[in-house]
């Protein structure tokens, strides 16, 4: 696939949704009522973005910057730790707040990347497969029946994995159930901008993949075979 501008822009906003997502969930905000990460504010966009990706673009491309998006997530974590190392300037006492703020703990980390890679990768083959199964009409039901599944795996496995033994079972699928049915609320909200980004991007790109010969692995790095029709 040649690599376009657009195609630059509409990653790069996918991998900073991530990051600045899972660096602003460490604050726990009332929303409508309900305790939630700070995070889940632009979470979801990544995966409004990762929609656009495999829309317009296909599941190959997806596919690579959805580990883009995990390296860059693993290097800002390896950064954030050295700097944790680093030792601290005599006059500077702020090292608990930093701690505190950005620091992770192994069961997290283990948590949060473990939930995106199932989360997003689900959510693109989801929304290729439907693609293919309505023809391209409908457009709206792809996204949200992706997200539907996308965000459920990433919130069911996120919240198992970080909190298992921690909170009890029940306080623990309100949370799951809690997340779940914003972010799914979220897609819908934003799906007129869904609707606009792809049909500005289809008709700059001039594409409109359909995965039809795709190899759906979520491993594979070399191109696969995909179709595309006009915009």
């Amino acid at each position: 696939m040649k690599v376009s501008f657009w195609f630059v822009v509409t990653a790069a906003l996918f991998v900073t949704c991530l990051l600045t997502a899972n660096i602003i969930a460490v604050k726990l905000i009332v929303l409508l009522g309900f305790l939630v990460p700070a995070g889940i504010i632009i979470f979801p966009l990544s995966y409004l973005f990762g929609d656009v990706l495999t829309e317009v673009y296909g599941y190959g491309a997806a596919r690579r910057v959805i580990w883009l998006g995990f390296a860059c997530n693993l290097l800002a974590v390896i950064a954030i730790v050295l700097g944790g190392l680093a030792p601290a300037a005599p006059f500077w006492h702020d090292q608990a707040a930093y701690e505190t703020i950005l620091g992770f703990t192994p069961r997290l980390l283990l948590a949060s990347f473990t939930a995106y890679l199932v989360g997003e990768f689900a959510n693109s083959f989801v929304l290729a497969k439907l693609k293919i199964a309505t023809r391209g009409r409908w457009l709206w039901t792809r996204t949200i029946g992706s997200t539907l599944i996308g965000e459920g795996l990433d919130t069911v496995i996120f919240i198992s994995i970080a909190f298992w033994g921690i909170i009890p079972p029940p306080l623990m699928l309100t949370a799951i159930l809690t997340q779940w049915v914003f972010k799914v609320l979220y897609e819908v909200v934003a799906t007129p901008l869904t609707y606009l980004v792809v049909g500005f991007l289809k008709r700059r790109e001039h594409l409109d993949t359909y995965d039809y010969r795709t190899n759906f692995s979520p491993v594979l790095w070399r191109r696969v075979a995909a179709e595309s029709e006009p915009g």
